[in-house]
């Protein structure tokens, strides 16, 4: 059966358009394997793919899930993974792009087998993350450190997360990691990364949210926040949704919260990077922002990873 062909990369650096590309070239399909895209009311606010490149090639795993739920990398590993074995079977390529690492990681490494937490610990470790999510971050670095870079310093609920694992178990979260079989096993997957130059990067950032605004991502994010879910849920501290929220409570005006929006995307962008160059060692690196080129090397890499099983 063919491998899957797995693309990671930072926000805006085009790796829909990639996916697509190589969708149609290699006779491939789609996975999503960004943890924002699968929500079903995060479509403008996550740039995901609009009916046109929808309609260029198959497409799974966007918009599939709501709001309210709060989704986890061993779900989607889990849904992932069953779909990668339906597309081989069926001799389709699985093309898996997105910008979560640890969705990706899932697929390679595997995931962590963490036991039961008590609710106490969970409850105190939210508690400290209200109170002072900066020293919260602190503290996780204290702790765990390996854990920390895989986080924004401002990820509640994934910084509670880690916190809790520590203080019920005596043991860092990034110690359990790989403890679970991979998904995907050596041959079965290759995968790149695409590494644009960093200004450039920020510069499509900050173009893409102003395009954002047009297409509707105020009301977007209106309807989320009206429907008055918990704010630590995933999908409600999606890159512009805090400030938007803020917006709407009257803390802060609309040029503020556009603006705390791109800076957040940047900010994650930049952590974005700093992972692929720790943790996505064995991948190969695609600087060049040409489509024909990234087309060109994933479509080399994928014929070397065929002829290798």
């Amino acid at each position: 059966m063919r491998p899957a062909l797995l693309i990671h990369g930072p926000t805006a650096s085009g790796k829909t358009r990639l996916a697509i590309a190589l969708a149609k070239k290699l006779d491939g399909e789609v996975i999503n394997a960004d943890a924002m895209q699968v929500y079903r009311d995060l479509n403008v606010l996550t740039a995901r793919p609009d009916a046109e490149e929808l309609g260029q090639a198959t497409h799974h795993m966007f918009g599939h899930i709501d709001a309210s739920v709060r989704y986890s990398a061993g779900a989607w590993a889990k849904e992932a993974g069953s779909l990668i074995a339906s597309l081989r079977a069926a001799d389709r390529v699985p093309i898996v792009v997105g910008g979560t690492g640890l969705y990706l990681m899932a697929l390679t490494d595997g995931l962590s087998e963490i036991p039961p937490i008590p609710e106490a610990a969970r409850t105190e470790a939210r508690a400290r993350v209200r109170a002072d999510v900066g020293a919260a971050y602190g503290e996780l670095v204290r702790v765990d450190a390996k854990a920390a870079e895989r986080v924004e310093a401002n990820d509640r609920q994934r910084i509670a997360r880690a916190l809790e694992v520590w203080a019920a178990t005596g043991r860092p979260m990034s110690s359990f990691h790989g403890e679970q079989a991979p998904v995907l096993k050596a041959g079965e997957w290759t995968g790149v990364t695409l590494t644009p130059p960093r200004e450039a990067l920020y510069d499509r950032i900050n173009a893409r949210v102003e395009k954002m605004m047009k297409l509707g991502a105020l009301e977007e994010a209106r309807a989320l926040w009206s429907r008055k879910l918990d704010p630590e849920l995933p999908a409600m501290r999606a890159h512009g949704m805090p400030g938007f929220a803020e917006h709407f409570a009257g803390r802060l005006s609309l040029e503020e919260a556009v603006e705390r929006c791109k800076r957040d995307t940047r900010r994650y962008a930049k952590r974005q990077m700093t992972w692929i160059a720790h943790q996505f060692t064995t991948w190969t690196r695609v600087p060049s922002e040409a489509l024909d080129v990234r087309t060109r090397v994933c479509g080399e890499l994928y014929r070397e990873a065929v002829e290798a099983v």
